[in-house]
């Protein structure tokens, strides 16, 4: 199998925080995703107990095009959250898997770059997505179309296989025999975990409270998030809410099959920081997982939703660890059917998988959810004290990648 596979001998993952996750068209719906990764930027510092002019290295991801200073993003997460002017800045971009690769290339960056201690954040606002035309800028000719579209919706299209992204989905369903009842179920569970990690506090270590707050660095502009009026402070997700299965069967479907917004990943905006760190970079700062190698690989665009299937396996085999070796296992739940054929083709228990809720109860901001994927698997192997830890993603246009972590102190 050709995977794109790292691993790394000195990568820690310090701490990490991130915003809440909020509806479409919600509290955060005007804000940023430049401001939202630097919110989650400063305070995964805090948690790690850094300062920012330790980072050596700033890699973050946005998937869309939602602000008009999109090319600086990277560059301005690490500035404001107080990086020194001359440490560079990465902006990547792997779809659906960017914030475990922010990860990956953070883990890289101190192990054998030198970089002593990174910063990866993901940033998404869906809601700022652009209404766009990509063919006017020579003028309108006389009764030509004017085509501006929704780059929301349009985006879920993948030209090649000619398959939307929930189209992709009810391949996976067709496939594997996956019905509507069972994706509903699988998505009432999602609910009633998210649910419940929230009554049990489990959240509250990884979410930073959203307020109106100004931005400052010397020498540079202020910027800031300014919430909607009445809207004081935002701390928990919006999307989670008690989701029964017939409650769920009375959606219609959205794609023509088991598919529908209640049973795929909840639309949502936020952002999401880790820390990594090499040994001399974390100075003695007891670690949250130590991150021992990532993998990215393609498969079949219309069913790109098995991508983490193929990546898992080819993580497995490069570490050589087996299936059953890891506690937990993390799997973004873009679709409800999508997950589902992923466990079933990886014979996975699903009392191993998403403990907490998954992406259809909290929602998927696109470049973010990778690293919420991690830093709830971290979290969890921590309070299980379980050993490993697997957090991966599909990819649309067809790929997969996944991340393998360790708890230290259950390290043998």
């Amino acid at each position: 199998m050709t995977a794109l596979h790292t691993s790394w001998d000195d990568a820690w993952l310090l701490a990490g925080a991130r915003t809440p996750f909020a509806d479409l068209s919600g509290p955060l719906a005007q804000i940023s995703p430049t401001d939202l990764g630097i919110k989650a930027a400063r305070a995964a510092l805090r948690k790690a107990q850094a300062a920012g002019e330790e980072i050596g290295y700033v890699v973050a991801g946005s998937v869309a095009q939602a602000s008009f200073d999109a090319y600086m993003l990277p560059r301005h997460i690490g500035l404001y959250a107080g990086a020194p002017q001359d440490v560079p800045a990465l902006l990547v971009q792997r779809v659906c898997g960017t914030g475990i690769e922010a990860i990956i290339q953070a883990a890289t960056s101190v192990d054998r770059q030198g970089a002593g201690l990174a910063l990866a954040v993901g940033a998404e606002s869906m809601s700022r997505n652009p209404i766009a035309a990509y063919t006017h800028r020579s003028g309108f000719g006389l009764g030509a179309p004017v085509e501006f579209k929704d780059f929301l919706w349009e985006a879920l299209l993948d030209p090649g296989c000619g398959l939307t992204m929930g189209g992709t989905a009810e391949e996976l369903a067709k496939r594997g025999n996956i019905t509507r009842a069972e994706v509903d179920a699988f998505a009432s569970r999602s609910f009633s975990r998210a649910l419940a990690a929230r009554e049990a506090g489990f959240f509250d270590d990884e979410i930073v409270a959203v307020m109106t707050e100004t931005f400052a660095r010397e020498g540079m502009q202020d910027r800031g998030i300014v919430l909607p009026r009445k809207i004081e402070r935002l701390a928990a997700d919006t999307h989670p809410r008690p989701s029964s299965p017939e409650t769920l069967a009375k959606i219609r479907p959205a794609f023509g099959g088991v598919q529908t917004g209640g049973n795929s990943s909840a639309v949502v905006d936020g952002a999401a920081a880790g820390i990594i760190a090499s040994r001399a970079g974390a100075n003695g700062r007891k670690p949250l997982a130590r991150l021992l190698a990532g993998c990215a690989v393609g498969c079949p665009p219309e069913i790109m939703g098995i991508g983490p299937v193929p990546a898992i396996r080819a993580l497995l085999e490069r570490t050589g660890l087996a299936l059953h070796d890891i506690a937990l296992v993390e799997i973004n739940e873009a679709f409800g059917a999508q997950v589902m054929a992923c466990a079933r083709a990886l014979d996975l228990d699903e009392a191993r998988l998403n403990v907490n809720g998954g992406a259809i109860a909290i929602g998927h901001p696109l470049a973010a959810t990778g690293i919420r994927l991690s830093l709830t698997c971290a979290r969890e192997l921590v309070r299980r004290g379980a050993r490993y830890g697997i957090a991966s993603a599909c990819i649309g246009g067809g790929q997969g990648i996944a991340l393998l972590l360790e708890n230290p102190d259950a390290a043998a």
